[in-house]
């Protein structure tokens, strides 16, 4: 088996495609109608997607602090002022667990909860 995608649930789809490709610097792989109030878009910046799905007619699920998403970065001090600079609020950190390792958090537009992580 392989991780193929994680699916996120959303009330806003553009709200939601711009800050995966803004903030995150993804892109729409795929985007199309998945019933008549629904419509589900696919954001990668390699192998593994995330599963954005808008269903007009549900309730949002309330995200909590877990589970998070991490995303690689290779600088986090630029990857900080990157998100400053978009408004997106850093909600903690950096955090150093270890010589090698720094993060910090994120929320996307919908409280998903977002690690962005520099691995040495």
């Amino acid at each position: 088996m392989k991780f193929t995608f994680a699916t996120i649930h959303v009330k806003d789809l553009d709200a939601s495609i711009k800050f995966y490709e803004e903030v995150a610097g993804m892109k729409t792989t795929r985007r199309f109608p998945a019933g008549p109030n629904m419509e589900i878009a696919f954001m990668a910046d390699g192998p593994a997607e995330i599963e954005l799905i808008c269903d007009r007619g549900a309730e949002i699920p309330v995200y909590g602090e877990y589970p998070s998403l991490g995303l690689s970065v290779d600088d986090l001090d630029k990857a900080m002022e990157h998100v400053k600079a978009k408004g997106v609020e850093i909600v903690a950190g950096p955090i150093q667990p270890n010589p090698n390792t720094r993060f910090f958090f994120i929320h996307d537009p919908d409280g998903v909860n977002l690690e962005i992580i520099e691995q040495k």
